[in-house]
């Protein structure tokens, strides 16, 4: 089997553009993309597009704007061409077709004419036997008498593969050394009545005429890959292969309940994460965590530093559980890390229609400029944002009445008032003598800052919690605050 060695390294990414990208298949695309960049090698994306009952032009294109989002580049495929094209299995039906002619002609396949009905019947009987339940060989050796009967009786052959009488071993790049017995790995279908390819013949020839070194893919394909390996010695005797690629199987990444995370969890879709706010650099750090790591006391870091550091044999072959805290976290770090600049333009979105609550003429640039540094030190996501600077730009807070209750005790009205007195003789030009202004006002009531600021802040920004607060005021401005205050102590004795 092929070994890492430079820029002989040739991985796939090859998904199916069937729905919304999932968080899992992101982790497989990263690793397959850093094991490439690594190792100076080439990767390959290649769209598994031969399901058309499933699959759509729509999800096509949103794989490939998901791929340049997370920032992915690819060597060959879609949009970039290649030695191999076309990079669509829906545009590679004559090769399939002869690579199954070739594989027939050779004794490598045979035409199976079983029906369902008598397949699932057999079945039965071998699970009622205690013997393994797979393909029994009914039709591995057919008279010709006997091929004449079923066409007579009208039916339509499969191609199934002749796996070979012999146990298959190899070596998975995560898992060490695995055997498969043949009595577990029965000849299997490569060719629907149809005629259709299947994904079982589609996915190894593509592997084989695009020259790929090293399969990294999830662990539940792994049951295929003694299939696999036994159709590629056929391909290489029929000159279609050079040599078996290195198989790696990474591990299941499982969502609550310790169950597998499925397309149906909401938290396993990348639109999800796109959505809120996610730095591509964040969620692609929290993924690569799902089975791999790059030192034990080191969870944030760059794509870069992984780059330089992934090696598949480095990944833990136990399942990885989605934790979507930790996620936030790491996502907070890496807001954290932008230049604050570059933060700034990265919360655009979020500070436009039609993500936010204003008009457009009422967003002013240099306010927003000015509070950027505060908030980009609370963000999880960057959609948090729009809450977080709506009280800038609307003309007046938008109550969340649990706020207003919590904060708006018995004596608020009183300590309003005091504050609003300190505040118009206080400095503004400087958040620190507005600050001085509200403690002075707590101290008047006998209550410290924490107690005398929250009526403060959710009159001014309708909420309890958010940016710092005297920083909060004098961007807002002495004339806009001090009418907040007014409206507050109006609301109070209403």
């Amino acid at each position: 089997m092929a070994s890492a060695s430079g820029s002989s390294v040739r991985v796939r990414f090859c998904p199916s553009p069937t729905g919304n990208p999932h968080v899992g298949l992101v982790r497989t695309a990263l690793f397959n993309w850093a094991f490439a960049k690594h190792h100076g090698g080439t990767l390959v994306f290649r769209i598994e597009d031969t399901d058309a009952a499933r699959d759509s032009e729509e999800s096509y294109g949103q794989l490939l704007d998901s791929m340049r989002w997370l920032g992915f580049d690819w060597d060959e495929g879609p949009e970039v061409g290649g030695p191999h094209a076309p990079y669509r299995q829906s545009q590679r039906m004559d090769i399939y077709r002869d690579v199954a002619r070739k594989l027939l002609d050779a004794g490598h396949a045979y035409h199976c004419y079983c029906s369902q009905e008598e397949l699932d019947t057999r079945r039965e009987a071998a699970r009622a036997a205690g013997k393994p339940s797979g393909y029994d060989g009914h039709c591995r050796e057919l008279t010709p008498a006997q091929v004449e009967e079923y066409q007579a009786q009208g039916r339509e052959p499969i191609v199934r593969f002749r796996m070979p009488d012999e146990p298959v071993t190899f070596t998975d790049l995560v898992r060490g050394e695995i055997t498969y017995l043949p009595e577990n790995v029965p000849d299997y279908g490569i060719v629907r009545a149809n005629g259709a390819p299947l994904y079982t013949l589609v996915n190894p020839v593509d592997d084989a005429l695009m020259e790929i070194t090293h399969v990294l893919r999830g662990e539940d394909l792994l049951s295929s890959t003694p299939r696999q390996i036994a159709l590629y010695k056929a391909l290489i005797e029929l000159g279609v292969a050079k040599e078996i690629p290195a198989f790696g199987h990474l591990p299941y990444v499982m969502g609550e309940g310790n169950k597998k995370l499925s397309k149906r969890d909401p938290q396993s879709s990348l639109n999800l994460y796109r959505e809120r706010g996610f730095l591509p650099e964040g969620l692609l750090n929290y993924l690569s965590l799902l089975g791999w790591s790059l030192s034990a006391d080191q969870d944030v870091f760059s794509v870069d530093e992984m780059v330089a550091a992934f090696d598949v044999a480095d990944v833990n072959p136990n399942p990885a559980r989605f934790d979507l805290k930790k996620c936030e976290a790491i996502n907070a770090d890496h807001i954290r890390m932008l230049d604050v600049k570059e933060f700034a333009e990265r919360c655009r979105p979020w500070l436009q229609a039609p993500h936010a609550p204003w008009a457009p003429e009422a967003f002013d640039e240099t306010k927003w400029q000015a509070v950027a540094p505060h908030a980009q030190t609370r963000l999880k996501v960057l959609s948090e944002i729009t809450d977080n600077v709506d009280f800038l730009f609307l003309p007046e807070p938008v109550f969340d009445e649990a706020s207003w209750n919590k904060a708006m005790k018995e004596g608020s009205d009183a300590l309003l008032r005091t504050a609003r007195e300190n505040l118009e003789a206080a400095d503004w030009t400087s958040a620190e003598s507005l600050k001085e202004a509200v403690l002075a006002a707590g101290e008047a009531h006998g209550l410290k800052l924490g107690k005398a600021q929250a009526p403060v802040r959710v009159a001014v920004t309708g909420r309890t919690v958010g940016l710092p607060l005297f920083e909060s005021l004098e961007v807002l401005g002495k004339e806009k605050t001090l009418a907040r205050v007014d409206a507050a102590l109006a609301k109070l004795a209403g």
